[in-house]
């Protein structure tokens, strides 16, 4: 199945005059004036009492301005979590959960997810189990969580290392996007979200991917954050559950995503989400050189783009049994076969490949060898 490039709606250029609210599933996401309209959005809802979650990190960078924003009230408590993808797992869950019955969280209550891609899929899946069920929204503060965690309504946590093998799809009430957090992040942070919107490109939108090259990506733009939002947010609004063309997202992470679980149980010094990613997209695009049509010309620039930007990690041949191990366990996966999403071309993408593992140990062998 493919899935085409199609026209987001802006001109050649891309010129971006107002960062206007989109709307998904059943819920907004808003840009400008975003944390303001979060004050509106909770005085609206006539909750109970709502609750904050968020970690050590982003409760020095980012919760301040959020209290500034909220005033005199005092009808709400904060949850505070370590930061890293360690806390994603169920034992943190289960303290979040007690936190809300220690709070009195009722069925009336909301639950706001201040930070990043942890607290995202953490939060959301608390609140969307929590007496089952209680309203929550996402306030991303990374680039990652702003492009990628926040928006599509999958929640989730980690068991042994395997990433969001436990969740659910339940949408947020609303989304809330506040550029200047944005600022605050430390430049591998920054890359780290960088490669899923790269991957939006690759995906859905050559001339997307064309902008992107062309910016400067050490600081990407308020703009550049918005189209990926919009071009993701297409996507899921046409297939919420990953039946279908939703499948077109996951291209680089099934590689990524055991790569990243390799690194994240032996280094010392992790890679992040973005960094596995990027490995997981120059081997997959080898695969799709391989089997789907995507020339060598674009093989080469794709390597290229991501070799320029990412730092080159030492993936040694004899991980690939390792490696292996963890794909079969991808919740992606059909009849214990490893099922992938690769390009026939930049801006087109293809669904549904069953992959080989001569086929991946050829794309992880592309990477190790440049």
């Amino acid at each position: 199945m493919n899935f085409m490039s199609t026209d987001t709606g802006y001109n050649d250029t891309y010129a971006v005059d107002t960062m206007d609210t989109l709307y998904s599933i059943n819920y907004p996401i808003y840009f400008d004036n975003s944390l303001d309209e979060l004050v509106k959005f909770i005085a609206r809802g006539h909750y109970s009492r709502f609750f904050i979650l968020t970690d050590e990190n982003t409760a020095v960078h980012c919760l301040p301005l959020l209290r500034e924003k909220l005033g005199a009230t005092d009808n709400f408590d904060i949850i505070e979590i370590n930061a890293g993808e360690e806390s994603k797992d169920i034992d943190f869950c289960i303290g979040v959960w007690k936190m809300l019955i220690d709070f009195g969280a009722d069925r009336q209550s909301l639950l706001i997810n201040l930070g990043g891609g942890v607290i995202s899929d953490l939060g959301g899946f608390a609140a969307s189990t929590y007496k089952r069920g209680i309203d929550f929204v996402h306030v991303p503060t990374t680039l990652l969580s702003q492009v990628d965690a926040s928006v599509g309504g999958k929640t989730g946590i980690d068991i042994d290392s395997i990433k969001n093998i436990i969740g659910t799809f339940t949408q947020p009430k609303a989304v809330f996007i506040e550029y200047s957090f944005i600022k605050t992040l430390p430049a591998r942070q920054i890359l780290s979200g960088l490669a899923e919107m790269l991957k939006h490109g690759l995906i859905a939108d050559a001339s997307y991917w064309e902008l992107l090259k062309n910016s400067d990506l050490e600081k990407p733009g308020a703009d550049l954050i918005y189209l990926s939002i919009a071009i993701k947010n297409r996507v899921v609004i046409e297939d919420p559950h990953e039946k279908g063309i939703r499948k077109a997202l996951n291209f680089g992470h099934t590689i990524g995503h055991a790569v990243e679980t390799y690194s994240l149980i032996n280094d010392e010094n992790p890679l992040s989400h973005g960094e596995a990613i990027a490995i997981g997209m120059i081997c997959e695009s080898y695969i799709s050189h391989k089997r789907t049509g995507l020339s060598a010309d674009e093989l080469a620039e794709i390597t290229r783009v991501f070799g320029d930007l990412y730092p080159r990690y030492d993936l040694k041949e004899s991980y690939n049994d390792t490696l292996y191990e963890f794909m079969l366990k991808e919740k992606k996966n059909q009849s214990g076969k490893i099922n992938c999403t690769l390009l026939s071309a930049i801006g087109e993408c293809v669904i549904d490949n069953i992959c080989t593992k001569n086929e991946l140990f050829e794309g992880l062998r592309y990477y190790t060898n440049l």
